[in-house]
């Protein structure tokens, strides 16, 4: 197989797996070091590289688990719709995926303060690293997925990150394990439904 077709072959192989997919066993660390390694590699404007990930496994969860669990909490009870089996849900929840890593912004300041390139350039390059860890993760047989909705990225659990400074921004967790179902086959509709080619 070309280089090329190795390349198109990881691409179209790449699947979302949330944690209802992922089995409970270990994931090395080396293999989680390669996916965020392929991450490191992705462009950014600038060359500000501003991507920032905190990676949680075993009983390094459990602190997770508390700041998820509190995210709910504020928010809930502000609604008036608090409820201990939903807190406890969110406590829990880091124990169905073996590795979360968080996916953070810093992105780049200049000597006054301003920003370097802006925050839409710089979430850019965040999904463009976020994409080559999910394609080296299942590349290697891993499954995940990208969750960025809820307490996922609120602003308790993006302090408790270290996401706290000034323009700094949690975009939410990436889940990696082992799927615990057969690999999904892809489908995608014709790419002539979505192009546009002007020659002249």
């Amino acid at each position: 197989m070309s280089e090329l077709d190795s390349l198109m072959h990881a691409i179209r192989n790449r699947r979302s797996m949330g944690v209802a997919r992922l089995k409970p066993d270990p994931v090395p660390k080396e293999l989680v070091l390669t996916a965020l390694e392929a991450a490191n590699w992705a462009p950014s404007h600038g060359e500000t590289e501003p991507w920032r990930f905190t990676v949680y496994t075993g009983e390094g969860r459990r602190g997770l688990g508390e700041a998820f669990a509190e995210a709910y909490r504020l928010d809930a009870e502000r609604e008036g719709s608090f409820k201990e089996s939903s807190f406890e849900g969110q406590r829990k929840r880091v124990e169905a995926s073996p590795v979360w890593i968080s996916l953070g912004l810093e992105p780049a300041l200049r000597p006054d303060g301003s920003l370097k390139m802006g925050l839409e350039e710089e979430g850019l390059a965040l999904s463009g690293a976020v994409q080559n860890l999910h394609l080296v993760a299942n590349a290697q047989g891993l499954a995940g997925m990208w969750l960025s909705q809820g307490v996922m990225v609120h602003p308790h659990v993006a302090a408790f990150v270290g996401l706290d400074a000034p323009h700094s921004r949690l975009f939410g967790f990436f889940v990696l394990g082992w799927p615990n179902i057969p690999w999904p086959e892809g489908e995608r509709r014709p790419l002539e439904e979505k192009l546009c080619w002007v020659e002249s």
